[in-house]
């Protein structure tokens, strides 16, 4: 039976979502985040020899393999994240001791990254484990890179950055060129604006689908190939030099140069180039807004953000389009748009808190009105901004010890 008094060390890593900067990451734009107050907890001991071994409260089975040894096959396991991790961590450092743990996460959800957030929270145990410091930005690297290499998803730092880098109530702003980023307060504020009655100015809702999905089955890397392809078909039609596939980036490549060009490369790579170079200009006003504290204009760009998603991105399954709509135009709805890659998953919404109620009860009626095969597991979760992947402090007894983790 799993008690928490049992392990020495806890790690909670949450979920994030992103209210503008949709499918950009991977071509370095500019993106924004939260992390939330949900997410996946690992628990667990350090190990003397160097074998790890992990269960889960979440999906059965349970996981061995020696850190020390190099990744062999995947096994289309959940473990794959725990070996993803050990084959990131290995390219730079020794990995000697292996740990012994259980995970779990909290939301069932598609959409919030749990994927980024269960790479993290094994590339920060793994490390504390062999005695490796991390910078924060390090994690998100490594995880991304896990992902990358060993998962088979060809993301950029959206995810991991917003899983380990954000603070509470505050935004994310992330550069994926130049890896700069920012963690904003709202209105330039140290926290968050409170209302007289102690509620915040948002929470956030989730409304989640019903659907499953993975990102590695789905489009999400043919989406990234279009993108290549597009400003590889920028470049030649201005017989500029050609970069190798996998080192070009629409970020490298003007807006001018797509206005010039738009109309002689196929309909298609053009939609993927439009969606990349609006989404630029709306992150853009999205941080404007939030810094001076206008969260309708904020809100209103993530509608907008989710629109060119549908019609220039072209993600968004019928059930994810009709939760949209359904809360679309709700009193209390700043905005929102699909998490993730919209091809499944959930839909998010920036919600005033005092129409919570009222929000929730139209949009689980219209959308099961359209999709009553999902009335058992349609589902709204609410969560709030929180910070980023952290070791939990708090005082344990373990092996006859009073231990404070760090």
């Amino acid at each position: 039976m799993f008690k928490m008094k049992d392990y020495a060390y806890h790690i909670f890593s949450p979920y994030r979502v992103c209210p503008l900067g949709a499918h950009v990451d991977h071509q370095h734009g500019l993106v924004t985040g939260f992390a939330i107050n949900k997410g996946v907890d690992l628990w667990f001991n350090i190990r003397e020899d160097s074998i790890v071994k992990l269960s889960s409260r979440t999906f059965e089975g349970d996981v061995e393999f020696d850190i020390n040894r190099p990744s062999q096959v995947k096994e289309k396991h959940w473990g794959d994240y725990a070996r993803g991790a050990k084959y990131a961590l290995r390219k730079r450092f020794e990995l000697t001791h292996g740990i012994e743990g259980v995970i779990q996460g909290s939301l069932p959800v598609g959409g919030l990254s749990s994927s980024a957030a269960v790479l993290i929270a094994y590339v920060m145990a793994f490390a504390k484990a062999n005695g490796i410091k991390l910078q924060p930005f390090e994690i998100v690297q490594i995880a991304s890179e896990a992902e990358r290499e060993y998962i088979g998803l060809n993301n950029g730092l959206l995810d991991q950055a917003c899983i380990a880098l954000s603070k509470k109530d505050q935004l994310l702003f992330l550069d994926c060129d130049t890896n700069e980023y920012r963690v904003i307060p709202f209105g330039g504020q140290n926290h968050l604006p409170l209302r007289e009655t102690g509620e915040g100015l948002f929470e956030i809702a989730i409304f989640f689908s019903g659907l499953t999905r993975s990102l590695v089955n789905s489009d999400y890397n043919l989406r990234v190939y279009e993108c290549k392809t597009a400003a590889w078909n920028m470049l030649a039609y201005l017989d500029a030099p050609l970069k190798p596939f996998d080192k070009t980036f629409l970020r490298d490549i003007p807006k001018e140069t797509f206005e010039k060009t738009r109309d002689m490369m196929p309909a298609r790579f053009a939609r993927r180039a439009e969606h990349y170079y609006s989404e630029y200009r709306r992150v853009r006003q999205g941080v404007t807004a939030w810094e001076t504290g206008n969260l309708p204009l904020f809100g209103k760009l993530s509608f907008d953000s989710c629109e060119s998603s549908m019609n220039n991105y072209e993600c968004g399954s019928p059930e994810l389009i009709a939760i949209y709509k359904a809360m679309r135009g709700l009193e209390g709805v700043y905005g929102g748009r699909f998490s993730g890659a919209g091809f499944k998953g959930a839909v998010i919404a920036l919600v005033d808190p005092r129409y919570k109620e009222s929000v929730e009860k139209a949009v689980t009626e219209r959308y099961l009105a359209e999709f009553p095969e999902y009335e058992t597991t349609f589902k709204t979760f609410w969560v709030k901004p929180d910070d980023g992947a952290r070791f939990i402090n708090d005082l344990k007894i373990y092996s006859g010890r009073i231990q404070c983790k760090p």
